[in-house]
This record gives C-alpha cells, structure tokens and sequence, in this order.
C-alpha cells in the first residue's frame, strides 16, 4: 500500500502546477522521493515528533512518514495553496498533520526532528529549524556538497547546538540546550539578515 500511495502522491506533484518545476517521471522519483528516504536511517537518532519545515509538495515529509508509520509528523507550509494540496493528499495518512504556518510563529523546543530540503540557504534553514526542536532531539538539512558548513555550525553553536554529522549531503544538527532568548527572529528576519 505504501509503494502504491507514494507513486499516487508522486503523480499528484508532478503534475499540479506550481509545486515543481520537474517533469521527467524518473527524475521526478528520484529528487522527491529516492532522496528524502536517504533520512530514514537518521530518524532513529532522535525520538519524537517530526516536523518537516516548508514542505511544499511534501517531501521529505510524506516518503518518510508513510515509511515510519508510528512516528508523528508535521508537514508545515506558510503557502496556503500547498497547504490545502498536503491535506488533500494525506489524509490516507493517519500520522500526518498539515499546519499552516511559518516556523518563525511555531512552538519552540517542542519536535523531536525537524527537516528541511530546499527550504533556505543553509544558514538561515538552520535557523529556522533548531528552534522548533526540543533539547537531545536533531534538524536534519540536505545540503550540496559544496555548500560551506561553517556558517551552519556558527548558526547551531548560538541557537543551542552543533552539527554533528555530514553524512553524503545530510547534516545533523544535534540541539543541546533550549532555544535562546530573542529566537527565533520575527517572520522574514533570518532571510533578510542571516547570522552567518
């Protein structure tokens, strides 16, 4: 079931305008599926509720939750249009939850995981992500390889973190203390003015 609902969803995406560019089947499988099921292995670092920051049209959120059907997951989108798309196309998915909002206006500390792919540059994703993530839990971002990863440890170190590991254009961010004051930022702060 879970095969035949994902190549469903796939379909959906790639062919509803606005969500993304790509057309190609093939193509289509592999950036918005195969790649987002890379995190599988990483979900078990932390416990709790999952969060999937600018979902879009849903991935990383929806491969991953309908392959960890015990597992929580918040697929959060400040576009109205894709929200209403995310509840149309989960809701066979009983462990999904579509919010819409912006992460800037969410609870901090409060997620187990929070994910992000193609959500910002990578400073400012990590911003927006380890608030929302409680204490011992992690944000995972996918990142180019060239991507520097200096500005995003600099950005965990002063939201309570550190990235703790770069597995083949996955970064793990292990948050240690909780959020600090004045973080997050008001909504479009951290695209304006990144920390790094």
């Amino acid at each position: 079931m879970v095969s035949a609902y994902l190549e469903r969803w796939l379909e959906e995406v790639r062919t509803t305008p606005g969500l993304t560019a790509l057309e190609d089947r093939d193509e289509v499988r592999n950036v918005l599926l195969d790649d987002a099921l890379r995190a599988l292995p990483l979900l078990g670092g932390s416990a709790g509720h999952v969060v999937d920051v600018g979902s879009g049209g849903g991935t990383p959120g929806i491969p991953l939750a309908a392959n960890v059907p015990e597992r929580s997951f918040t697929l959060l989108e400040a576009e109205r249009r894709k929200c209403a798309f995310l509840e149309r196309v989960t809701a066979d998915l009983p462990n999904v939850t579509v919010v819409w909002g912006r992460a800037e206006e969410q609870p901090t500390d409060a997620f187990g995981v929070a994910l992000a792919k193609a959500l910002a540059k990578p400073p400012v994703a990590t911003e927006l992500c380890l608030p929302l993530v409680a204490p011992g839990g992690t944000a995972i971002l996918w990142l180019a390889e060239s991507a520097d990863r200096a500005p995003v440890a600099a950005v965990a170190a002063l939201l309570g973190g550190t990235l703790e590991d770069d597995v083949d254009g996955l970064v793990v961010l292990r948050k240690l203390r909780p959020t600090p004051p004045g973080f997050p930022r008001r909504p479009g702060v951290a695209k304006k003015r990144p920390l790094a």
